[in-house]
């Protein structure tokens, strides 16, 4: 279950394999940093591990028409995969790529060992070209180290299918419809209507209840940890009160019981089987991959509850890669402002530099996707209205634990409190 899921995925090798396979590319990358990276005529080839496409191939080409003396080698590998082999090389002190991505749901994990990576403040970084919620999960404790360069970040929108409103009756205009939805519950209950009103009796009113609950947890002050570390789960009521409306919709008849990032998951956007989807900025890839068959179109109106954030990702350096000081520069360049916002106008991905937020550029962005939505305007309110949630080191697990639960439900191989009773004993193996 794919929660705090930043990026498309890619469909590579199971875990197992992708692990066996990129042990195997990077243990070429072992070593303690060349001492002949200070000379800018060496020729080098700088790795970079992501856990999905970034979208930065055309970046990497623009970089190295700049760098002649550089050459940049992507891998990827699967997200669970990838965050392993990483904790794996660092322990070892050998391994690493020279880049290496992680995802927000990941970062917490890692703090304790921000004395592997690169202190990006002292290699001419201002922390202030992100807001504290981002550069905060990518610091030691103190603050004093900064291992993560802020990439994307999940500011989170409702993408809905407006042909299939009007056939249940419901409004179409995006205002009007982020009128009507302005909580869970009340998106809950639209979701009754719609079945109701449907002539389609297939159309499910969303995709499947481990992406809407991530959704909703998303928009909690606190979620799967407290702010001292601590998880949480079963003393904070907003996880329970979050799994018991995604529940009882499923319930209702309103989940599609389509896993997200699969190949049915894609089918249902082609045919057209849920009316709905919570969807984070990074998501728009899938729409754009999967058009609806039908001719249907989409639209996107802003979040029921108001902001929130739904994954995101950082780019670091190991000291142990062969090259820090190059690859420095480049995690440096990819996530400077010029970078970020051509990623988000080209592809989708929404910047997390705070001060891209307000320009014309990115906040007057319209996209044809989606009925030319203000895209730069519903993500860039929803980052504002964003209220920071602490994060732990096994929130990604714990997340697709709960998910998991709530794909029983929709599988009818149990209900809510046997879901949730699995879920907390499978939370309580993770954190231990």
């Amino acid at each position: 279950m794919p929660t705090f899921r930043t990026g498309p995925r890619t469909r590579l090798l199971g875990a197992a394999a992708a692990l066996t396979a990129l042990l195997a590319v990077t243990g070429c990358s072992s070593g303690g940093g060349s001492q002949a990276q200070d000379d800018p005529n060496e020729k080098i080839t700088l790795t970079v591990n992501l856990f999905s496409d970034f979208g930065y191939a055309d970046l990497y080409k623009q970089y190295e028409q700049q760098h002649p003396n550089i050459t940049i080698k992507e891998n990827r590998a699967d997200m669970g995969a990838h965050h392993q082999n990483l904790q794996a090389h660092l322990l070892a002190g050998s391994g690493t790529a020279d880049v290496e991505a992680i995802e927000i749901g990941q970062v917490a994990g890692f703090q304790a060992q921000a004395p592997k990576f690169v202190n990006f403040l002292e290699n001419g970084v201002d922390a202030g070209q992100w807001v504290p919620s981002k550069t905060a999960p990518a610091s030691s404790a103190d603050g004093k180290v900064l291992f993560g360069l802020g990439t994307d970040m999940g500011g989170m929108a409702l993408c809905y299918r407006s042909d299939l409103f009007k056939a249940a009756g419901l409004p179409t205009d995006r205002d009007q419809v982020s009128a009507l939805l302005s909580d869970w519950k009340a998106y809950a209950a639209t979701g009754k209507k719609f079945l109701a009103d449907s002539p389609n009796k297939d159309v499910r009113w969303f995709d499947s209840g481990g992406n809407l609950f991530s959704a909703v947890i998303a928009q909690a002050p606190t979620g799967f940890y407290d702010a001292a570390g601590k998880p949480v789960v079963t003393e904070n009521p907003a996880v329970r009160q979050a799994f018991d409306l995604v529940a009882g919709a499923i319930k209702d008849g309103e989940s599609a019981g389509i896993q997200a990032f699969t190949p049915a998951w894609d089918t249902g956007f082609q045919k057209s089987q849920f009316a709905t989807v919570a969807c984070p900025a990074w998501m728009s890839y899938e729409f754009k991959a999967n058009p609806p068959t039908d001719g249907g179109t989409w639209d996107m109106a802003r979040i029921p509850g108001g902001g929130g954030n739904w994954g995101g990702s950082y780019l670091s350096v190991p000291k142990s890669g062969k090259h820090t000081k190059a690859a420095t520069e480049l995690a440096k360049w990819l996530t400077a402002p010029e970078q970020e916002a051509k990623l988000f106008t080209e592809k989708g991905y929404f910047p997390s530099d705070q001060a891209l937020w307000s320009q014309p550029d990115i906040a007057n962005h319209t996209d044809p996707l989606f009925n030319n939505a203000p895209t730069g305007k519903i993500f860039s309110q929803s980052a504002k209205d964003l209220k920071p949630q602490p994060l732990g080191a096994h929130g990604a697990e714990i997340g697709t634990a709960l998910g998991n639960a709530l794909t029983s439900i929709e599988q009818g191989k149990t209900d809510a409190d046997g879901a949730w009773k699995k879920a907390l004993a499978d939370v309580a193996n993770i954190v231990g």
